[in-house]
């Protein structure tokens, strides 16, 4: 796809890797639909894409809910004519292990902290992928969706809602692929392994040498690199229903 005045929108643009991903496809031309639940943080990522030579638009949006997701797709379609671009990006975590005993006491993951993650990673990524698809078809555009999974999708140690949740978006990206061929959208997911970002920023020098000894590549990933896995489904035509592992060699 041609990616110079195409129309992508990127849900969780206002920080980390979705304002990254959002600055690389702003240098390439694109025209951005910026999505985030904190709207005041997306002008940041406003000014980056138009220091990049690009236009975009903010969105304030909860993609668990279902009335604002069309809302704010519909808004994109009338605001840029068209749309010829999603990357599902917007997630949380809540890490924590399914059970825990400590002087013969259990304590639970609750179901709220397993099913909050669920309806963002899960509820949001179908929401935001079914509209985008369906503004796609409706504007008679071909188009490109991926969702952002994680090398944590084949399971990990304290993340049974985040590893649960990283499956099926990647697992939604294949079916779709699948099922949207025929309207001319590809579609497929990224899997980052470790990803530098102010997140991990925050861990201790130790905690980050131990966690870099156990990648292959030496280091953790950086948002540029997961950013330059997006560039190349969009420009690869015949890339589609697939997961793209960036990871570094690491394998849970």
């Amino acid at each position: 796809m041609e990616m110079n005045n195409a129309v992508i929108a990127v849900t969780g643009a206002a920080r980390g890797l979705g304002q990254a991903m959002a600055v690389m496809l702003a240098g390439q031309g694109a025209k951005l639909a910026l999505i985030d639940m904190d709207k005041d943080a997306l002008n940041d990522t406003l000014g980056l894409v138009e220091e990049a030579g690009s236009q975009g638009r903010c969105y304030g949006c909860n993609i668990t809910d279902e009335a604002a997701v069309e809302q704010t797709f519909a808004q994109i379609g009338e605001d840029f004519g068209t749309l010829n671009g999603l990357i599902n990006n917007a997630g949380i975590m809540r890490d924590g292990m399914l059970l825990k005993v400590r002087d013969g006491q259990v304590s639970k993951m609750s179901l709220e902290q397993f099913q909050s993650v669920i309806d963002v990673n899960v509820t949001g990524t179908f929401l935001c992928g079914r509209e985008a698809a369906a503004t796609m078809v409706a504007k008679g555009a071909k188009g490109v969706i991926i969702n952002i999974s994680s090398v944590s999708r084949a399971g990990n140690m304290g993340q049974t809602n985040y590893s649960a949740s990283k499956a099926a978006v990647a697992t939604m990206a294949i079916t779709w692929g699948k099922e949207l061929a025929r309207f001319g959208i590809r579609t497929g997911a990224i899997a980052p392994g470790v990803i530098k970002t102010a997140m991990t920023d925050q861990m201790k020098p130790e905690a980050i040498a131990r966690m870099e000894q156990a990648i292959p590549a030496g280091r953790m990933g950086l948002p540029a690199e997961i950013a330059h896995g997006v560039k190349f489904i969009f420009e690869n035509d015949y890339f589609t229903a697939r997961v793209l592992e960036i990871d570094g060699g690491i394998r849970i």
